[in-house]
């Protein structure tokens, strides 16, 4: 259950960025309040998935998604610029993040040495 609270907390992230953009320096009401709405949401899931998670993965996985999620948005909603290096470095994250849970998952699998 913690990575989908993991992922439910990287969507806010992206909207948070988003609406972020669209407040203008905060002096437009709406995307305001939607800003700091969709920060408290992410900051909420991400602390209901920190309850299992470490913080170092969970923190990184959380701004990798919100990371890519709102460059991709950014592009398509924003017209942003995306370049060949831009690309890579988002695959790169992606894959790091892939890594991330796949070692969670692994290192879960594995009886500690503690037991």
């Amino acid at each position: 259950m913690a990575w989908i609270y993991l992922l439910i907390a990287a969507v806010f992230e992206v909207v948070f960025a988003l609406a972020t953009n669209a407040t203008e320096g905060f002096t437009r009401l709406g995307p305001s309040l939607l800003t700091a709405g969709a920060a408290a949401g992410g900051i909420f899931f991400l602390s209901l998935a920190l309850k299992t998670l470490d913080v170092g993965v969970g923190y990184t996985v959380w701004t990798g998604i919100g990371s890519v999620g709102t460059v991709v948005l950014g592009t398509v909603i924003f017209g942003e610029e995306m370049t060949v290096w831009k690309a890579l470095a988002f695959v790169l994250i992606i894959g790091g993040v892939l890594g991330l849970k796949l070692a969670d998952r692994l290192s879960s699998a594995r009886p500690s040495a503690a037991a």
